[in-house]
């Protein structure tokens, strides 16, 4: 089977915008927020101390949150090869952190799939049930 071609920032905005009830702040353009009925499943996240470069001490500023669950918090983060990680800012929150240099590392199908988990996530029971049975 061939390999995907590695993601880009669009594949998440097209993941995103392909699930149920969707609503993109800002709504074209911009660091996005991708939200379910309200609540965020997404979102780019401007810089902040607890997340920097360990070479030059500067905060990242290009770090993506994905919703999760908290099992599967655990095994994105664990591979150390993983560009998935957190920061003890995250501990006890069920959402996994990736900057968008390391976006290309992951396949585009990589991404829908984080995407649709994070919706699931966040989703009302009900509009997750719907989506999950193909309605």
């Amino acid at each position: 089977m061939a390999r995907s071609r590695s993601a880009r920032l669009r594949d998440i905005d097209e993941a995103a915008a392909a699930l149920p009830e969707v609503t993109r702040d800002p709504p074209s353009g911009g660091r996005p927020t991708f939200q379910v009925r309200g609540r965020t499943f997404a979102f780019a996240r401007g810089p902040r101390k607890d997340a920097h470069d360990p070479k030059t001490g500067k905060p990242y500023d290009d770090v993506l949150a994905f919703s999760c669950t908290a099992e599967d918090k655990e095994s994105m983060v664990s591979d150390p090869d993983s560009p998935w990680f957190t920061t003890p800012h995250w501990n006890g929150y069920n959402a996994v952190l990736l900057l968008e240099r390391d976006l290309g590392r992951l396949t585009v199908e990589e991404v829908r799939e984080v995407v649709t988990d994070a919706w699931l996530v966040k989703a009302p029971k009900r509009l997750a049930k719907q989506l999950l049975d193909g309605s």
